[in-house]
């Protein structure tokens, strides 16, 4: 019965090699779903109930092959009708082909039907043994077609033995991989679904005596598993590629966000197709203004200080060696809290001051009591995060910041209120003239040229190119064209028309936007 003559026949040789072969192609099937059943157990017992259900397909294996008499003759036909017939083999595949339809199909509905909402935290896990169970009953029915083709290959039953041992000691090697792999793609574990799907019908087909070629089944489970080889890849390349600068991750995340909102955008292949759905209901919760403010807090971790601060020009500040006469006129002028406190320029800053403590010392002392009133503030480097910035303000007892270069010169002051502006909007002040930006009759928009960038896409829907090195329209304006402009002169780029309509000096003071298309 264990004769082992074989060993010097290069025929049985080449049978066992094909045999083990064959065996772990059969074995492929029960040990992709073995894997799906296994991800339904907690993670500490997922190991244990594979190895199990392995081992138990093992010695059915065996057993089966050492009652080879019995097993031949489940093949003889006990029901005759019509030129109709059906053995307890057919039997057995017809019953197991229905098994794995129903289970196929269950396992199918579950993951396309269910929600995810709360998947991770209200998962239920299967009890082990009804698991194992169901193990057991697919382990029967790929025995039995496994042994059947054992011995219909070769006819030695040790190298039938030899073949099914070497094969499912390779299959348990492979079955953590496997099922690790399975467990962390839903769309591989659709596909094998879709397999078992395949493989229920066609043990079905045989078990009505309609021969399938196994060849059929393989070339397609084949070229599923190529396309979907080529659809992981180009999964792993985009996550490369989405992960390969903060930045760009940021940006990306800033979109998607926006756009599962219900905001719109031009670059929406970089937003997961499942935000389409959410934003045709997205509109009718969020209003223009919180869509914009949503964008203002994502946008705090890469924009740097100097793209908020008042720039040095627009700073008002006094000198305590002028007059109590000028200083007191020039501190209730200002429309400003916090004043700095320098001598003939800024870069001779000795402090900032509140205007209430100035004034109070304007009148008890008839002059600026530098030594009392003036404060050192805290000084930023102009590429600091406002993200950082926030950090800073909660550890400084003075909400104000002198925003400086590499060199130390200063080149503006930022405080909280202009980190909330970043967020909200412009705040007018006392003082301000015209509003910030303004659509006239015909459509245009008259537009401040120092108003934010990000806040002008946002009031005209557009997406504007930028390096990062400027913050304003004006800057925007000023390297696209590339020179000093002056009034009346026009810049088409992006689809807008610009025109400058009021110069400051060397400053754009105002511009007309008109969309083109």
């Amino acid at each position: 019965m264990f004769a082992f003559d074989w060993l010097a026949d290069p025929t049985a040789w080449a049978g066992l090699l094909t045999l083990v072969v064959l065996e772990i192609v059969l074995g492929i099937d029960n040990l992709v779903f073995i894997a799906i059943l296994a991800d339904k157990l907690p993670p500490h017992q997922r190991d244990r109930a594979r190895i199990m259900g392995l081992s138990l397909a093992l010695f059915m294996r065996l057993a089966l092959l050492g009652a080879m008499s019995w097993l031949v003759k489940l093949t003889t036909p006990i029901l005759t009708w019509n030129g109709f017939s059906l053995s307890w083999r057919d039997i057995i595949l017809l019953l197991g082909g229905i098994f794995l339809l129903f289970k196929a199909t269950l396992e199918l509905h579950e993951r396309l039907e269910s929600s995810d909402e709360h998947e991770n935290a209200n998962r239920v896990h299967a009890r082990f043994w009804l698991v194992v169970t169901q193990i057991v009953v697919l382990d029967a029915v790929f025995s039995l077609d496994s042994v059947i083709t054992a011995v219909g290959m070769v006819d030695h039953l040790s190298v039938m033995m030899i073949a099914v041992v070497v094969a499912m000691i390779l299959m348990i090697s492979a079955s953590k991989p496997l099922t690790n792999f399975v467990s962390a793609r839903p769309t591989v574990v659709i596909l094998c679904l879709s397999f078992l799907l395949m493989i229920g019908f066609s043990l079905v087909a045989e078990g009505f005596g309609f021969h399938i070629p196994k060849g059929y089944l393989y070339a397609a489970i084949g070229f599923s598993i190529m396309i979907e080889f080529f659809n992981q890849t180009m999964r792993r390349n985009r996550q490369r590629s989405l992960f390969s600068s903060p930045r760009n991750l940021r940006d990306r995340t800033a979109r998607a966000v926006l756009k599962l909102l219900g905001a719109g955008g031009e670059e929406e292949e970089d937003v997961p197709k499942a935000s389409a759905t959410v934003a045709e209901t997205g509109m009718a919760v969020f209003g223009k203004d919180e869509l914009a403010m949503v964008q203002g807090v994502l946008d705090l971790a890469h924009r740097p200080v100097r793209s908020i601060m008042t720039p040095r020009p627009e700073i008002s500040w006094v000198d305590p060696r002028e007059s109590a006469e000028l200083l007191r006129a020039e501190v209730t002028s200002s429309t400003h809290h916090w004043l700095p406190v320098a001598g003939d320029d800024l870069d001779q800053l000795i402090g900032v001051a509140s205007s209430r403590d100035l004034l109070a010392s304007l009148l008890e002392h008839g002059r600026i009591d530098v030594d009392n009133v003036v404060r050192r503030p805290m000084t930023v480097l102009e590429s600091l995060s406002v993200l950082r910035l926030i950090d800073e303000f909660r550890r400084s007892p003075l909400q104000v910041a002198l925003v400086v270069d590499e060199y130390g010169s200063v080149l503006g002051l930022v405080t909280p209120t202009d980190v909330l502006e970043v967020i909200a909007g412009e705040f007018p002040d006392e003082d301000s003239g015209d509003p910030a930006a303004v659509q006239e009759a015909d459509g245009t928009w008259l537009i401040d040229a120092s108003l934010d960038l990000r806040r002008v896409e946002h009031l005209l829907n557009r997406q504007l190119s930028s390096d990062g090195s400027f913050s304003t329209l004006a800057g925007y304006v000023l390297q696209q064209l590339g020179r000093l402009p002056g009034v009346g002169d026009r810049l088409a780029s992006e689809g807008l028309d610009f025109e400058v309509v009021a110069m400051d000096g060397a400053r754009i003071e105002r511009l007309k936007v008109n969309i083109v298309d």
